[in-house]
This record gives structure tokens, C-alpha cells and sequence, in this order.
């Protein structure tokens, strides 16, 4: 008997997480692309660390900063009642964290092909830089932002390292499918695991099928 509660999980984790990326990732590639500061190379590298670095070394340093044990963790406990350690909560923060590259460097490379006489005629007439931003950046970069959608999206579904280190294994609360198949390969269920990845495998392939169609192969120029 297969045990949904896991798929639908990981599908929440993964939706909520996705749009509070969406909320971040703007404005920070909006920055990084305008920005001359001298400390963009730092912000750059910090935002791309998830790309090399390997999960369960983002997932102990997670633990680590969450744990009632250390000083942010009792903080988060003792004055604002949270407690991000094997919990659903953990499991967001760490997402958007281990999943921000993804959808900052689509929006962020969409933002730096746009041409230049796009913003300045915008400057001109007036309009502010929020302004411009929201009414004439971003309508024109619409494939870069699928694109960072479906890569954050797809991503935090096959999350394991970090979200085993922070959230453990609790059912209906933490145990997603990646977790799940885990388990079921442990027990030597190989059924079951079957079907949760086959699962994943159709609806992931799906999704990233119908952006590629509407995108015209925009993922694909995006690695090259």
C-alpha cells in the first residue's frame, strides 16, 4: 500500500517555496545586474555556493544555525516560539536557500540581455527604476522567469542531503518523497520506491516538456 502523504508534501514544499524564491529572486537579480558595488562578486559567489557545495554540507550548517543548541536556534525558541529543526518551517528556509541560484541566475541573465534603449526610454519618459522594472523588464523576460520557476521547482522536488539533515524523517510532517524512496529501498521494497519515482520521474519530465514547448528551448540556451 503506497503512502501519498509523502508526494503530497514534497509537491507543497516545493510550490511554497518556489513562490517565496520568486519573491526574492527579483529584486536580488534586479540588484546584481545594476549594482557597481564592490561587494556584488561576494553576494554572487554566496548565491551560487549551492551549486557546487555538497547538500549535506548545506544541510550541517542548517542544523547547526537552527538547533535549540546554538544561540540563534534558542532565540527562535525562547522569544518567538519557532522551532526550525525537523519541521515543516526548517524545510522552507533551507529550500529557498539551497534552491536561490536557481531562480536568480535565469532572471538575472534575462535582465542582462535585455538592451540598454529598453530602461533608458523608460528613464526618460520618466519612470522610476521600480517602475520600470515591473512594467517594462520583467513582461519582456517572461521565458527567463519560467524558466527559474520550473528550475526551482523541479530541484526542491529532488532535494534529499538538505532536507534529511534538517528535517529528519517525521511523517506527515517532514518525510518527503525523495526520503520516502530512501526508506523503501532500505526495506528492500523496491515496489514501492518504483513507484514513487516513477511518479516524480512523469510529472518532473512533464513539466519541464511543456517549457521547453512554450519557451522554444530556452533551458537548453540558458546551460549553454
Amino acid at each position: 500500500m503506497i503512502d501519498w502523504e509523502p508526494l503530497f508534501l514534497t509537491f507543497q514544499l516545493a510550490l511554497v517555496t518556489t513562490g517565496i524564491l520568486l519573491l526574492l529572486s527579483i529584486p536580488l537579480a534586479f540588484w546584481l545586474v545594476s549594482t557597481r558595488s564592490r561587494i556584488k562578486p561576494v553576494i554572487e559567489a554566496l548565491v551560487s555556493m549551492p551549486l557546487v557545495l555538497p547538500p549535506t554540507v548545506l544541510g550541517f550548517y542548517f542544523l547547526l544555525a537552527f538547533s535549540p543548541g546554538n544561540a540563534f536556534g534558542a532565540w527562535l525558541n525562547e522569544w518567538l516560539g519557532i522551532k526550525l529543526v525537523f519541521s515543516f518551517t526548517g524545510l522552507v528556509i533551507a529550500s529557498v536557500l539551497y534552491s536561490l541560484p536557481f531562480m536568480v541566475h535565469p532572471i538575472q541573465s534575462g535582465l542582462a540581455g535585455l538592451p540598454a534603449s529598453l530602461t533608458e526610454a523608460a528613464y526618460v519618459m520618466g519612470k522610476s527604476k521600480i517602475t520600470t522594472l515591473w512594467k517594462v523588464q520583467l513582461p519582456n523576460i517572461k521565458a527567463s522567469l519560467l524558466t527559474g520557476i520550473v528550475l526551482a521547482f523541479a530541484h526542491t522536488v529532488g532535494e534529499f542531503g538538505v532536507v534529511l539533515m534538517i528535517g529528519g524523517n517525521i511523517p506527515g510532517k517532514t518525510k518527503v518523497a525523495s526520503i520516502a524512496i530512501y526508506d523503501e529501498v532500505e526495506a528492500l521494497n523496491y515496489q514501492a520506491a518504483n513507484v514513487y519515482s516513477t511518479i516524480l520521474f512523469i510529472i518532473t519530465f512533464c513539466i519541464l516538456l511543456t517549457v521547453y514547448l512554450v519557451n522554444g528551448g530556452h533551458l537548453r540556451r540558458f546551460w549553454k
